[in-house]
């Protein structure tokens, strides 16, 4: 049921893929002081929960400047008896959003993958364990996709639908939804949230994201279906 579970982030939790479509965001509520990316560093973290509430582990999400790049990375620890999932996700991009790298370490159960990607922008080309392989110059891998996506719909986009780098070329596409009233920590709260669907093999995977209404649009809620039930990422700060 976890074998999905890392790719909430790459439309992340992370959702960076969206139709060529625009909507109406919400201003951007007027703060003394701008916090979280892209202004400054950032730590996040989640709770992954059942679909009755109760908590399978965390997640935690870093963003850090590096000069004028920023390096990302996302760790998730859940899982129930007899099945762990452990992943590290680390990426590197410049600041025009293309990626310069991107790495993975990920345990599920008895399956483990390790692998990092290099990305040669002027060859457009990223080199991986099993070879290169052809991409776009300025291709985004999941977890840059998934910042890049929070600066677009800032300015009042949503991004266009694209390919990702996640092992593979991967296409993505985020739909707006609407601007529901969500329960965060138990409290109401005011998002957008979007639809974002990408394709794995010849299926689709499809997930919804919420994000906040604050400068950084800071994503609140992540909830995915499974065979047992529409699990969820809440932001426990």
């Amino acid at each position: 049921m976890f074998k999905y579970l890392p790719l909430l982030w790459s439309r992340p939790l992370a959702c960076a893929l969206v139709a060529t479509l625009s909507f109406a965001a919400a201003p951007v509520a007027t703060q003394p002081t701008l916090t979280g990316f892209p202004f400054t560093d950032e730590d996040l973290n989640y709770s992954i929960n059942w679909p009755t509430g109760a908590s399978l582990g965390e997640a935690h999400l870093h963003a850090k400047h590096a000069g004028a790049n920023w390096n990302f990375s996302l760790s998730l620890d859940a899982g129930v008896p007899g099945f762990a999932v452990k992943d590290t996700y680390r990426a590197d991009m410049v600041p025009d959003y293309c990626s310069v790298s991107f790495d993975r370490s990920t345990s599920h159960g008895s399956h483990k993958v390790e692998e990092r990607q290099t990305i040669d922008r002027e060859r457009a080309t990223a080199t991986r364990t099993k070879g290169e392989i052809p991409v776009p110059a300025c291709v985004k891998d999941a977890l840059t996709y998934l910042f890049y996506s929070r600066r677009e719909m800032g300015q009042g986009r949503v991004p266009a639908a694209q390919e990702i780098l996640f092992g593979e070329l991967r296409t993505i596409r985020v739909d707006y939804v609407g601007a529901p009233m969500i329960s965060v920590n138990g409290k109401q709260v005011q998002s957008d949230e979007v639809t974002c669907t990408i394709g794995i093999g010849s299926s689709d995977y499809m997930f919804d994201v919420y994000y906040a209404r604050d400068a950084a649009r800071t994503p609140l809620l992540i909830t995915a279906p499974f065979a047992l039930g529409k699990f969820s990422m809440e932001l426990i700060r």
